[in-house]
């Protein structure tokens, strides 16, 4: 697994978890993930390459567009990593 800090450190701030969420619903543009925050493109852009560094987002271009999308194989392992850390499974909820 990619290192462990640098995931939680891109997860904990509130932008960058947005951008996940709305990525959950398929690949967008750069331009569109921008124009939904009162911040500057500049700042996205960081927030994007956070992301990327941390593995949790892909990009691709086409064009002159960059897309991106979720990485779900890391998310995966964070959550069975979760998983394992509270110590059982969905069925040891509430016992």
């Amino acid at each position: 697994m990619l290192s462990l800090q640098k995931t939680l450190a891109a997860l904990s701030d509130p932008t960058r978890r947005e951008i996940l969420n709305m990525l959950k619903a398929g690949r967008l543009p750069a331009g569109e993930i921008a124009s939904r925050f009162p911040v500057t493109g500049a700042s996205i852009s960081r927030h994007l390459s956070v992301l990327k560094e941390a593995e949790l987002i892909r990009d691709t271009r086409e064009g002159k567009f960059i897309y991106y999308e979720l990485n779900a194989s890391v998310l995966e392992e964070i959550m069975l990593w979760i998983t394992d850390l509270r110590g059982g499974n969905e069925d040891d909820k509430g016992k």
